[in-house]
C-alpha cells in the first residue's frame, strides 16, 4: 500500500520544527528514521496531514560529554551510538544493548530519539536510559525542558512529549567505577522484538558492597519497567554474596505482561525473570573480575 496523501516539510532548525509542531498540531508528525513511523504509514495504520522531517536539522545529531555524563542529540543514528568510543565508555550499557536493535541495516537508518520517542515496550533504548535514570531534552516553541525518564514514558507508544513539542537529545549520567554493565534479550529470532529483556547496572564500594542497582526490563509490560524488587534486594550486599538467579527471580513481582502469538503471559514473566538473573550475574562477574577477586 502507498501512504494516504501528506504535505511534507524539510526544515533546517529546531526552531522551524517546532513553529511547524505548533501550526498543525496533532496533524503533523516528525519523522527521523522513519524505521516505525514509515511502515506505518505505508499501510495505513495511522496517517497525518503534514510530516515534518528532521534530517536536514543538524543541531539534532552528534555525542558529547555533558555535566558528568553523555548527551545525545536525537537524530544520531544508532549505527553511531553503537561505535562511538564517547558511548562505549561512559554508557556502557547503552553500547552493549545497541546491538540488539534489529539488524544492521535497521541501525544505519533508525534514530536513537526515533526509538525513544516512539516507546514500544520490546525496545532497547526505553529499558536503558529508564534503567539508567537519564533524562528527555524537550523543545516547543515556548522553550525547553527536561524530563527524567521515570516521567517520560506514559503508556504503550505514548509519552510525554506533547504534539506541539520535538524530543531533542537524551541525557544519560556515567557511573563512577567499580561498576559492571550487562545487557540481553530473548527473541524468536535475531532481529525480531524482544518477548523479554534486561539491562542491568552494577556499582559497587571500594568494600566491594553495592551501593547502586539499576535493572531496567522490556518486552513484559505496556511499557520499559524497572524491577525494583530486584534493585532493592542488591543494595548493601557485597558482590561475593548475592545469588543472581534467586534475587532475579523476583523481577516477576514488578512485570505486567500479556499474551499475544507471540508467546503467553506466563511465558515472557517466567522467561523475563530468569533472564534478569542471568543479566545480572553477568554485571555481577564483571565488578569482581575488576575488583581482581573474580
Amino acid at each position: 500500500m502507498k501512504p494516504a496523501p501528506f504535505e511534507y516539510h524539510a526544515p533546517e532548525t529546531v526552531a522551524d520544527v517546532v513553529s511547524l509542531l505548533a501550526e498543525h498540531g496533532d496533524d503533523a508528525k516528525p519523522l527521523a528514521g522513519g524505521q516505525s513511523l514509515v511502515p506505518m504509514l505505508a499501510m495505513r495504520l495511522t496517517r497525518f496531514e503534514h510530516i515534518v522531517d528532521l534530517n536536514r536539522v543538524d543541531e539534532l545529531f552528534g555525542v558529547e560529554s555533558d555535566n558528568g555524563g553523555v548527551r545525545i542529540g536525537a537524530m544520531t543514528r544508532q549505527a553511531a551510538v553503537e561505535t562511538d568510543a564517547i558511548v562505549a565508555e561512559r554508557v556502557p550499557l547503552l553500547h552493549l544493548a545497541t546491538p540488539h536493535i534489529g539488524h544492521f541495516q535497521i541501525r544505519n537508518r533508525g534514530t536513537i530519539g526515533g526509538s525513544v520517542a516512539h516507546a514500544d515496550p520490546a525496545s532497547e533504548y526505553p529499558a536503558v536510559i529508564l534503567a539508567l535514570d537519564g533524562t528527555a531534552e524537550i523543545a516547543s516553541a515556548s522553550g525547553t525542558r527536561e524530563v527524567p525518564a521515570a516521567e517520560f514514558f506514559e503508556s504503550t507508544f505514548m509519552t510525554a512529549v506533547a504534539s506541539d513539542e520535538l524530543l531533542t537529545a537524551l541525557r544519560f549520567p556515567a557511573w563512577d567505577q567499580p561498576a559492571g554493565f550487562a545487557f540481553d534479550e530473548i527473541a524468536r529470532r535475531s532481529g525480531d522484538f524482544a518477548l523479554a529483556g534486561a539491562a542491568v547496572g552494577i556499582g559497587t564500594d571500594s568494600g566491594g558492597r553495592i551501593n547502586r542497582a539499576a535493572v531496567g526490563m522490556l518486552g513484559v509490560g505496556p511499557t520499559p519497567l524497572r524491577a525494583s524488587s530486584v534493585e532493592t534486594a542488591l543494595m548493601g550486599l557485597a558482590v561475593a554474596d548475592a545469588d543472581p538467579a534467586e534475587i532475579g527471580r523476583l523481577a516477576a513481582d514488578d512485570m505486567d505482561p500479556i499474551g499475544d502469538v507471540h508467546a503467553s503471559a506466563e511465558y515472557r514473566r517466567r522467561a523475563g525473570s530468569t533472564l534478569v538473573g542471568r543479566v545480572l550475574a553477568d554485571a555481577l562477574a564483571q565488578v569482581t573480575t575488576e575488583d581482581g577477586n573474580g
